[in-house]
């Protein structure tokens, strides 16, 4: 797919929200914060995957002492073993070896990274896991649901402590081509700051330049002139061009870095990936 022929400039502006990630840096990145309704089902495929190996493990022990195969005083040790293995063992070895990744979070596609976008390791799942021994083993995650719900990017308590936060890994598809930029805009579109455009705002931009050519001229002005009306506050600087190259250029500019984002996001998803 070709994306238009804008350049992007070496240092755009920065709008800091909820939903970037600073690096170490200074450089934000686009990332999609896992939501908090997908994040707690994914949480909850690992909490009975968990409790079904507990249940396994706890037949196997039994029948182990049953069998006479372990004397009945190792049955203490053997369940306290069995619960470090099930709650800390397993899943810091299973999100280390992974990148942060586990079968809930394959089921939701998301991934456990580092605050600053960098793949978590041995020491952020460590923490992570005997911190989940608190907030979601022995109080069925109602602390993980509580501390999850009033953070932004719906972090529970033992991504605070580790510096960690869930990305989402299914990253959004590649917007649809949208003619070129209007011919003598390339300095400005060099410039240009689009980030604070709304999406609707920005697809209805795209679908308006899209559909432009079967509109009739009236209607076409007519539509081009509202769209402007909406733009302007959101674009700087403002070119001195008429309603229609406004729109064409603003919708241009906004499809080639939203193209570009997307190819680095999923450029780093695939990095993450291939280091696990």
């Amino acid at each position: 797919m070709a994306s238009s022929s804008t350049p992007v400039p070496a240092v755009a502006l920065v709008h800091e929200s909820a939903e970037e990630t600073l690096t170490g840096e200074a450089v934000a990145l686009d990332v999609q914060p896992i939501g908090f309704f997908l994040r707690a089902v994914g949480c909850l495929i690992d909490f009975v995957v968990g409790v079904v190996v507990l249940i396994g493990g706890a037949i196997l022990l039994t029948a182990l002492v049953t069998n006479g195969a372990l004397p009945e005083s190792a049955i203490g040790i053997g369940v306290i073993s069995l619960f470090v293995l099930v709650m800390v063992a397993i899943p810091t070895v299973v999100e280390t070896l992974s990148r942060g990744r586990s079968l809930g979070r394959l089921a939701v596609g998301a991934r456990i990274v580092r605050t600053d976008g960098g793949a978590a390791g041995f020491r952020q799942a460590l923490i992570r896991a005997l911190t989940g021994v608190l907030e979601i083993w022995f109080t069925f995650g109602a602390v993980a649901a509580v501390v999850g719900m009033f953070t932004p990017r719906a972090q529970r308590l033992g991504d605070l402590l580790a510096g960690t936060a869930s990305e989402r890994t299914r990253t959004r598809r590649l917007p649809p081509p949208a003619p070129g930029l209007p011919p003598g805009m390339e300095a400005w579109a060099a410039l240009a700051d689009v980030s604070r455009l709304p999406d609707r705002l920005a697809a209805r931009l795209a679908q308006f330049v899209r559909g432009a050519d079967a509109l009739e001229p009236a209607a076409r002005a007519r539509v081009a002139a509202s769209l402007a009306e909406s733009v302007r506050p959101y674009v700087s600087p403002v070119p001195p061009v008429d309603a229609e190259m406004l729109v064409r250029a603003v919708s241009s500019v906004r499809r080639d870095r939203e193209y570009r984002a997307l190819l680095l996001e999923n450029e780093r998803a695939a990095a993450l990936t291939e280091k696990a």
